[in-house]
């Protein structure tokens, strides 16, 4: 099992600066963030030119890695492959199909995203949908010898009222997704919100679980007794905000990673488990978000065989 960390959290820096930063710091891998600049974010981490990816980018990407001692463990673009507005659902495949070529250029063995949702439909068609489209993007990657990863997010923010946005957040969706042919990028936080043991998943999707994401969750004590299971429903200025809990860095938060890392090792885990950082306390700045990477990394580096 290797330690390594999504880039997405610094999305001002280069490749090579984080590389450096991380190589220094620790990290042995990078989950390697890809959206494309189009303006239209509040962050784009567009670290890799998958658009334009050619010869030459191949070449610095690979003499980069070399140079800080690092590997890529997946390219990540999480975006919606639902999305209701057709003409954004086809640049997202595009770009996604890109995203799937240059892991093959580069020898990265995942490429991360969403399954997502329409949220003008219900649950079922939104199966349906998937059902029909998604299988043509995992034959496009297994063509090239990559997989297709899904991130157990539950995504609230992209629905109106914050009901699941992702349709992947739970393990009898897991199954659905997994007789389609895509793997899971496995995140304990995000199962331990929506009141499933993570530690209790890990055992029946062993084979599945092919990328592990390290991020943690507090449970602010009291709050939901206000607002819910569903969270804040007036003044909900910020469609993430539910008013109960928040992300925190390994170490800061509630999920028992000594039974995680445990667990994983326990089942034949062998891939990466990356650190994403989406923690408020340590956010808002480019050297707080490192502070918040340190502390991750001090965290969970204890718990992984050298």
């Amino acid at each position: 099992m290797k330690l390594g960390m999504l880039t997405a959290c610094l999305p001002d820096s280069s490749l090579d600066e984080i590389a450096a930063w991380a190589a220094k710091t620790g990290y042995e891998s990078l989950e390697v963030a890809v959206w494309p600049r189009t303006g239209g974010r509040d962050f784009e981490a567009a670290h890799l030119p998958v658009a334009d990816f050619g010869a030459r980018e191949k070449d610095d990407t690979l003499a980069l890695l070399d140079r800080h001692g690092l590997s890529i463990s997946a390219l990540a673009y999480y975006e919606n492959n639902l999305h209701p507005d057709r003409a954004r659902r086809a640049e997202i495949r595009v770009h996604l199909k890109h995203a799937i070529d240059t892991a093959a250029a580069l020898g990265v063995p995942y490429v991360g995203t969403f399954v997502g949702r329409d949220w003008t439909r219900p649950v079922a068609e939104n199966l349906a949908e998937a059902e029909r489209i998604l299988p043509e993007l995992v034959e496009y990657a297994g063509e090239r010898d990559v997989r297709i990863v899904i991130e157990n997010c539950v995504m609230e923010g992209w629905h109106p009222d914050g009901y699941p946005g992702n349709l992947a957040y739970s393990p009898e969706l897991w199954e659905w997704m997994f007789g389609l042919g895509l793997y899971l990028n496995w995140d304990p936080s995000h199962l331990t919100w929506i009141g499933i043991d993570p530690v209790t998943t890990i055992a029946p999707y062993a084979d599945r679980i092919v990328h592990a994401q390290a991020k943690d969750i507090e449970i602010q004590a009291g709050r939901i007794d206000r607002y819910g299971f569903f969270g804040k429903a007036t003044g909900r200025k910020d469609p993430w905000d539910t008013g109960w809990w928040r992300y925190r860095v390994p170490g800061r938060g509630q999920v028992d990673w000594n039974a995680v890392v445990d667990a994983l090792y326990e089942h034949g885990f062998t891939g990466t488990l990356s650190v994403e950082h989406e923690d408020p306390v340590w956010g808002g700045t480019p050297d707080r978000v490192r502070q918040g990477l340190e502390i991750a990394h001090r965290s969970l580096r204890p718990l992984l065989v050298a």
